[in-house]
């Protein structure tokens, strides 16, 4: 794969636009409904999350043909270019759905080792989050800024977060609850958008599993780009989704596996 250019960023950031477009006329709308995607259990998708994974394929199918494209609403399609684009138009419809401007779309462009860059925006606060090759920056109310992770290096320190209480298995749960006892702080439900305040140096770890491609791979690329580390629980790749581990520093990631082990 290519490396990584301005131009595939433009790309990146007209995709956002054009999400943010299709989304924000459906948030908050009282009469928007929402179906269930499972027969056992609660997966929400609307029609905002429809509109906004057609945008950003259209724009694809016109400006990268070559590109491949993984979303989570309407799947794959192959690569001839070896690069592909993850999409998940709205992640957090269960936040969406309740109002809460916690929910946000992802993107990210990949090869088969992962990705290398990555945007999480947040349309309703009009926040935006991106990252590539050692480069990470935020733009929203407050202006533009660069991105750097905090450097918090014991437990005790830390504040961390997952979206579900219950996080995954009984096994996971354990685990997970095995860090939290030793932080400062623990918060619940922020879906993505935990993983951008990471990058923006306002948390230390998130911590999650049962998640698919979709949902890491834009965080991957940004948190790294901030100077932060993204693995499984095992300290390999995350991208393929499973259990994730994000932290904001090295040090702090070795302290976070091996509690996570110790359950």
């Amino acid at each position: 794969m290519p490396d990584i250019d301005q131009d595939d960023l433009t790309i990146a950031l007209r995709l956002a636009d054009a999400a943010r477009h299709a989304i924000l006329p459906f948030f908050r709308d009282t009469s928007l409904r929402a179906e269930n995607k499972l027969e056992n259990g609660f997966d929400p998708v609307t029609r905002a999350d429809r509109a906004a994974e057609e945008v950003m394929r259209d724009l694809l199918a016109c400006e990268r043909p070559q590109d491949g494209i993984l979303g989570e609403e309407f799947g794959s399609a192959p690569s001839q270019s070896g690069r592909t684009w993850v999409l998940d138009p709205i992640d957090g419809t269960r936040g969406f759905i309740a109002g809460t401007p916690t929910w946000g779309v992802l993107i990210a462009l990949s090869d088969d080792t992962g990705p290398k860059l990555g945007v999480i925006d947040q349309p309703y606060i009009g926040e935006r989050f991106w990252g590539m090759a050692g480069a990470a920056a935020c733009d929203g109310p407050h202006g533009a800024s660069a991105l750097k992770t905090r450097a918090t290096q014991a437990l005790q320190d830390a504040i961390l977060f997952t979206t579900f209480p219950e996080v995954g298995s009984d096994a996971e749960r354990r685990a997970f609850e095995a860090v939290s006892r030793q932080v400062k702080l623990t918060r619940y439900g922020m879906d993505c958008y935990a993983y951008a305040l990471l990058a923006a140096g306002q948390i230390d770890l998130v911590i999650e599993a049962g998640l698919n491609p979709y949902d890491i791979q834009a965080p991957i690329a940004l948190i790294e780009a901030a100077g932060g580390i993204v693995t499984d629980w095992d300290g390999g790749p995350a991208h393929d989704g499973g259990r994730a581990l994000a932290a904001a520093n090295a040090d702090l990631h070795r302290a976070a596996l091996e509690q996570l082990h110790s359950a």
